[in-house]
Formats: C-alpha cells, sequence, structure tokens
C-alpha cells in the first residue's frame, strides 16, 4: 500500500476506484465497504484507494473535542494495509483545505487530481466548505467530470447501524466484547511507558503508565488486557481513571503485565482491552488496595 501525504499521486494510482471518509476504527462496516469497493476495482482492472483526512474534521472544528478516536493514525494505517488497498491519500485537514467549495472538490481533486472513475461515499457523506456539499451534489457533477458516484449502505446487524459512533459508546461503557465484535479485533490504546511515582512497584505490583492522549476514554476501572511489543505478547490488567486512593488529579492509564517485571520506559506498547473487571474505586488504605488487586488479577487469569 502506498502513502501519500499529498496529492502528488503516481500515475499508476490515477483512473481509479476512490472510497472517501474518516474510516475512524475500521469497523466490520468499514471492511465491508472496502471490499465492495476492491471488487469493483479488479473488476474493472482498476487501482483502489482511500481518501482520509488528519486530523479527523470534526475535532478539526471543535478544539475542545480531544478524547474522541477509536485508533491513532498510525493504527489506521496498519489496519488498511491488511486490507490490501493499492494506496491511501492522507489530506492535512487545516484552514485551508476546508475553505475549498464542494466543486472545487470534486473538479480539483477528485478529477484532475486523481481522474478518479469511481467514488465511494456513504449517504450521509458532506463536505467542502460549511459542510455545503453531499450525495446529491456528487451525483450532480459526475457528467461534468467523468466520474459515477456509489451510495455505500450502512451494515447492520440486528437492526442497530454499526459505526463509529456506536463503537465509541461502547467502549465509553465498557462493552468492550461487543466494541471489539464490531471492530473484528481487540480496540487498542498503543502509546509509550512514561515515569510515574512508582506507587504500583512499592506495593508489590509494578505498574507501565500511558498517557490517552485523543483516544476515546473507556469507562473508568479495571480491565483484563493483552500486552503486545516486539518482545513480548503478554495478558495483564490495565487501570484506567484518576487514582482516588492516592488523590490523583490526572486521568492515566497504568498496565500490570503478568510474568515482566523490568523497566519498559519510553518502550511503546499495545494495550488490547479484552473485558470489563470493575469500576474505579477509592480504598481507605494501601493494605485494602492490595488486597483488590489480587482479586482482580485472579479473576482476570481466570478469564484468560
Amino acid at each position: 500500500m502506498r502513502i501519500y501525504n499529498n496529492l502528488k499521486i503516481s500515475k499508476n494510482h490515477k483512473n481509479s476506484v476512490i472510497a472517501i471518509g474518516n474510516f475512524d476504527g475500521i469497523h466490520i462496516g468499514h471492511q465491508k465497504v472496502i471490499s465492495q469497493a476492491i471488487q469493483k476495482a479488479k473488476k474493472n482492472h482498476l487501482p483502489f484507494g482511500i481518501i482520509t483526512f488528519e486530523p479527523l474534521p470534526v475535532m478539526f472544528f471543535n478544539q475542545k473535542i480531544k478524547n474522541y478516536r477509536i485508533n491513532s493514525l498510525e493504527q489506521k494505517k496498519e489496519h488498511l494495509k491488511k486490507l490490501k488497498l493499492d494506496f491511501l491519500i492522507i489530506i492535512k485537514f487545516n484552514k485551508l483545505f476546508s475553505s475549498l467549495s464542494a466543486e472545487q472538490f470534486i473538479k480539483k481533486i477528485i478529477y484532475q487530481k486523481l481522474k478518479t472513475k469511481y467514488v465511494y461515499v456513504s449517504k450521509n457523506f458532506r463536505f467542502g466548505k460549511n459542510r455545503l456539499g453531499s450525495i446529491k451534489t456528487l451525483k450532480s457533477k459526475e457528467k461534468n467530470y467523468s466520474y459515477k458516484t456509489i451510495i455505500t449502505h450502512p451494515f447492520k446487524i440486528s437492526n442497530q447501524t454499526i459505526s463509529s459512533t456506536l463503537i465509541r459508546k461502547k467502549i465509553s461503557k465498557g462493552n468492550l466484547k461487543s466494541a471489539n465484535n464490531l471492530l473484528k479485533r481487540p480496540w487498542c490504546i498503543r502509546g509509550k511507558v512514561i515515569k510515574g511515582k512508582r506507587r504500583g512497584r512499592k506495593i508489590g505490583f509494578p505498574t507501565c503508565n500511558i498517557r490517552l492522549f485523543n483516544y476515546v476514554i473507556p469507562k473508568l476501572g479495571v480491565y483484563l488486557v493483552k500486552v503486545k511489543n516486539n518482545n513480548f505478547n503478554k495478558n495483564g490488567i490495565a487501570n484506567i481513571g484518576f487514582r482516588p486512593t492516592f488523590n490523583g488529579q490526572n486521568l492515566l492509564l497504568e498496565v500490570n503485565i503478568f510474568g515482566i517485571n523490568k523497566n519498559l520506559y519510553n518502550k511503546e506498547l499495545n494495550i488490547n482491552f479484552i473485558k470489563f473487571i470493575r469500576p474505579e474505586k477509592k480504598f481507605k488504605n494501601l493494605e485494602e488496595l492490595k488486597k483488590q488487586i489480587k482479586v482482580d488479577i485472579a479473576r482476570a487469569k481466570k478469564d484468560v
């Protein structure tokens, strides 16, 4: 998969089938659309690529939105690579780009830069300055700019539309089993281990501390997790919260990895969330906390 961070596209990737969207999560609905678009490309002997945006437009327009993403950009690239795209175009979503009118977007990007033959978009797709462009706009310009619009239908399970919004809700409620089914993989936070106050080590349960950055915040509490990096793949428990027993002020992800007892500072870890164990709780003292951690670990190991 070739990755473009601008619109200087190779000739090999012009005259293509293109899917446009945020694709946050690359969930089973996204996977189905991408699969259909790939089949269309193969049938017509055309390359297939995706146009996505960074940052996510909703986060660009509303700077107050912080913890929102299901995946980081790097994770998105990795998940898309597995789906066998020919290319991925990451458009920097900034003031200049957001000022393009809907027709300018069609003319300059879809037509002139890419010479697109088929455009896959969801039925609620909006684009162009002030989000004035819609499916109707795309359809009305097809003859002028020599492409065909294909509207993707929402993927439903038991009458429920699968969407990134739905998955964010499930994660925020601690319903990881359901969220993971919709992603077709465990939801994962990736980050570098930072220095903490080493309280976990002092009470016999060393933890790796990881910042959340812009990930959606799961329900506060303890989780069964699988922790991966280049050197190991281990089970563990993770606590996400404010550490009320210690009067913590900042939200933090702390991970106790089973069978690992060494310094992992600055190492990048993938924390795969498997199951919610219990809500965050304030304990009277350290002894109570230690007892509960032992119970949490026993329960997690039973569920592995």
